[in-house]
């Protein structure tokens, strides 16, 4: 694809929810691409109100009269623009037909309609879903971090077979251990509309007790991130597409998940526990392990997605890894050049 076919239009942000047409453009061009559901255009719509600032743009690609590709900009700085990309989003907000490539687009748009542009940046990208291509004078890919997933196949007596021999026993010693001073475990599932502002609430009273609260990003009902997942999450259960787990040690919720799931796939987004629980118990643990047990057996769900960095805890659980990345076009080598200068300059100057 030669990216100088590419037209595009630049409009304010708030155009894709007020023009019916790129709404629901958008959300065909990320059925394209798997069409992952915090990607749809009513999620960066809410995205944008709940984050945003006010200065993002929406670019329009066009070959001919089809629209191809948008992306949801904001600037970084002078002459820099990069994805849309509050942490609440797995991946950046764009969108494109397959035969469109990061850095393609990307180059394209440093020579669209952004005024003087010296580059464009596709932050948080996924292999599975986009070509990562080899670095040339004027582009580059960069590791963002690695991400790891379960395939929901087979028998769940196989897959815990093939877990580590740590893991199986330490599993077994808390339930043994739980069922001696008389605690149950339950695990609780979520799905109607009317259910999701509770479940929030009680998400960001576990969640507020925790390391989170201390550094301001646990989640609250009246907060920004409290407000954004309950919409996010009502909006996808009037499409049966929200699940949260609740896992009780009697009559106490110990841990919660928050997912979203389209076409055999669960996203977990979220995942808290009760930090005063003792550590000899993990219950963020056996509710993944009791989630893992009711996939497998309702044989539903084909596919467990994390996207959020790999942690030494997902390794336990899933073999299966991969880099996310993000992919910067510049406008001239040169200036492709003098930003490596500077960035080692910085690197330099950081203390050992």
């Amino acid at each position: 694809m030669n990216p100088k076919n590419i037209k595009w239009q630049n409009f304010p942000a708030a155009s894709l929810a007020a023009d019916k047409v790129l709404y629901q453009e958008w959300d065909r061009l990320n059925g394209k691409r798997e069409g992952l559901p915090f990607l749809d255009a009513k999620v960066i719509t809410l995205a944008l109100e709940v984050f945003g600032t006010g200065n993002e743009r929406l670019l329009v690609g066009r070959e001919g009269e089809r629209i191809v590709g948008m992306v949801m900009l904001q600037a970084q700085g002078k002459f820099r623009w990069i994805t849309f990309q509050p942490s609440q989003l797995p991946l950046g907000a764009w969108v494109a037909e397959k035969h469109l490539s990061p850095t393609g687009i990307c180059r394209s748009l440093c020579r669209g309609p952004l005024g003087f542009c010296l580059a464009v940046s596709l932050t948080q990208l996924d292999p599975k879903l986009c070509s990562r291509e080899p670095d040339t004078s004027d582009s580059e890919s960069i590791d963002y971090i690695e991400t790891g997933w379960i395939d929901i196949d087979g028998t769940f007596d196989d897959y815990w077979a093939a877990r580590g021999k740590n893991l199986r026993q330490n599993m077994k010693k808390q339930r043994n251990k739980l069922a001696a001073e008389g605690l149950e475990t339950r695990l609780h599932e979520i799905v109607s509309v009317t259910e999701m502002a509770g479940a929030i609430a009680r998400y960001g009273e576990i969640e507020s007790i925790g390391w989170k609260s201390g550094r301001g990003t646990a989640i609250h009902p009246d907060n920004e991130q409290g407000r954004f997942y309950r919409s996010l999450l009502e909006q996808a259960a009037e499409k049966n597409e929200a699940l949260v787990y609740e896992y009780f040690f009697g009559d106490k919720i110990v841990a919660m998940n928050l997912c979203l799931l389209r076409a055999g796939v669960l996203i977990v987004l979220k995942t808290t526990y009760d930090e005063s629980i003792p550590s000899i118990y993990s219950p963020a643990f056996l509710l993944s392990q009791d989630q893992l047990m009711n996939l497998f057996g309702e044989a539903k769900i084909h596919r467990l997605e994390y996207y959020g960095r790999l942690m030494d805890w997902h390794t336990k659980w899933t073999e299966n890894k991969r880099t996310l990345f993000h992919t910067t076009a510049y406008r001239f080598p040169l200036i492709k050049r003098l930003a490596h200068w500077r960035r080692n300059r910085q690197a330099e100057a950081e203390p050992a």
